[in-house]
């Protein structure tokens, strides 16, 4: 019997009120019900090891002689969480690499389909010259775009530090040689730039739930990050994005707005976060520090873009009017509907149809935060909003899958859902492909319209599974993993303990005492019942 089971087998059953509650039929019956209790949370220093809780790593883990027993000496070596699972990203991303590589010889340059039969295209080396950046004294969103044709493209159509990033990169091109080989320099420099995000992004995933650190393999050996990783540059939002909610999780509201900003500036996405955390911080009384985070965000923001909005305002604002009057695009619904004839409208009615899909969404992910028993955890609402965009947005590029990516692993670390989830999105990145090859090449060898909306539709469904289950862990957080060792929010920051202050069902959770916590080992079993009773 595990100490979690003799626990639970001291508190009596799971679902029985604690002994001081009214019980039906006495006087008591009706006063006023106590409000819940948190549950006493574990130690500090306590490190949830997966294979003792997870299922499928307990299983993988005896590749390797089993899961580690009470006495092996963990993270004291040179070795510890953070540099491991940097170790395994920068070997996932290298793997990444090497998938690329039919593309990296030729297949960039030379052939209709090639890039989209071998499953390797980048928009990397493409953009060096189609955007300008093969020229040295070319300035994004000052200078046009060399002999752009497109009026609504006269500039480069991506965030401002998204922009510099790439002229960096740029700058670390060497200006010699001929086109093909400047452009597959610059895609080696934007993969080692990025492959640094990403070692950043696995290092903050590992500290945002400071005591589940190997939460962060999931992160590290996800097959969308070799796959994807290089198509674009979303991993450098998904890394800043990440540094803003570990520096929340670590209480510096200032810092984490600042990130989120940062990250907002080089992908929209990243400010959604700020939505779930209003909600929270308003249901837990600590707008004090939401106004911190908000502050933080939007003068980082600003900082950024506003040299660029007084240069050239018009380049500046070529992102915002580009995702305006883009149409219904790949990996969508909306293209289901749209290649099908279910839906011939103009792309303003469905900019209206998105805008209102999403602000639904939201409302319900709001109600959700105010009106479950227990306040949900933060990264729940963050994979729910960010999914919600993503769901209801008129296209979904396969590396989109990226902005999910840390979100997933601390919402929902379960090895089963993850990798149900992620052969969802494997199997859409082999057919944006095959359907691109279907129609690239002469003989329209690859994936027909219908097989390519049945991709889309996995794609739908795989993340709607998430959905479901991190909905289902926030109306019952017994079902939650992050939960079940007694924490109640480790990427809350602040929130984390807090007692509510405002909901929308009046049932208010309280905090744990402080003189009741462990030194030593607990369970999730113990405060549980507290928590269900009331049910």
């Amino acid at each position: 019997m595990t100490s979690s089971d003799q626990q639970a087998g001291d508190t009596g059953r799971g679902d029985e009120p604690p002994h001081d509650w009214a019980e039906p039929g006495t006087d008591a019956e009706s006063a006023p019900r106590p409000q819940p209790v948190l549950p006493v949370p574990p130690p500090e220093d306590t490190v949830v090891v997966p294979a003792d809780e997870d299922p499928v790593s307990a299983a993988a883990s005896e590749l390797m002689g089993g899961a580690p027993g009470r006495h092996a000496l963990l993270g004291v070596s040179w070795w510890t969480a953070a540099r491991i699972l940097a170790v395994i990203t920068v070997v996932v991303w290298a793997l990444g690499m090497v998938q690329k590589l039919p593309c990296y010889d030729s297949g960039w340059f030379y052939g209709a389909s090639a890039q989209y039969d071998h499953a390797c295209y980048s928009d990397i080396p493409h953009l060096f010259t189609l955007r300008g950046f093969n020229l040295p004294g070319n300035i994004p969103y000052v200078d046009k775009i060399p002999g752009s044709t497109d009026p609504t493209m006269q500039y480069l159509e991506y965030p401002v530090i998204t922009g510099l990033f790439v002229w960096g990169a740029a700058q670390l091109t060497p200006t010699g040689g001929g086109d093909v080989y400047r452009e597959q320099i610059f895609y080696l420099v934007n993969a080692g730039m990025l492959l640094i995000c990403a070692v950043v992004a696995v290092v903050a995933v590992s500290r945002t739930h400071r005591r589940r650190p190997w939460d962060a393999l999931l992160f590290a050996l996800a097959p969308v990050l070799a796959l994807d990783g290089t198509i674009n540059w979303d991993m450098l939002a998904v890394a800043l994005a990440a540094v803003g909610m570990a520096l929340w999780a670590r209480r510096y509201p200032v810092w984490a707005g600042v990130l989120i900003g940062l990250a907002t500036a080089a992908k929209l996405y990243p400010v959604f976060l700020l939505g779930p955390l209003l909600v929270l911080c308003l249901r837990a009384g600590r707008m004090r520090e939401f106004g911190q985070a908000f502050a933080g965000a939007a003068v980082a923001w600003l900082i950024v873009d506003i040299p660029f909005m007084i240069a050239n305002f018009s380049g500046w604002a070529t992102f915002y009017s580009f995702s305006e009057t883009r149409g219904v695009d790949f990996g969508s619904f909306w293209l289901i509907l749209s290649q099908n004839g279910w839906l011939n409208v103009q792309t303003s009615t469905v900019n209206t149809l998105v805008a209102i899909l999403l602000i639904l969404f939201c409302l319900g992910i709001g109600w959700l935060a105010l009106a479950a028993r227990r306040r949900p955890r933060f990264a729940q609402l963050a994979f729910l909003v960010v999914a919600a965009f993503t769901l209801t947005n008129k296209v979904y590029s396969p590396q989109y899958v990226l902005w999910l990516l840390p979100l997933a692993v601390l919402a929902r670390p379960r090895w089963r859902d993850f990798l149900v989830w992620q052969a969802c999105e494997v199997l859409y990145f082999l057919g944006v492909w095959y359907y691109l090859a279907y129609g690239a090449s002469s003989n329209q060898k690859g994936l027909p319209p219908d097989w390519y909306h049945a991709a889309i539709a996995v794609h739908v469904l795989g993340t709607l599974y998430l959905v479901v289950l991190i909905v289902r862990d926030a109306l019952s957080p017994a079902t939650d993993p992050v939960r079940a060792d007694g924490s109640d929010d480790p990427s809350g920051g602040v929130l984390d303990g807090a007692p509510d202050v405002f909901t929308l069902t009046g049932t208010k959770v309280q905090a744990a005492p402080t003189a009741s916590r462990p030194t030593g080992a607990t369970s999730f079993a113990m405060g549980s019942a507290h928590m269900d009773a009331d049910r």
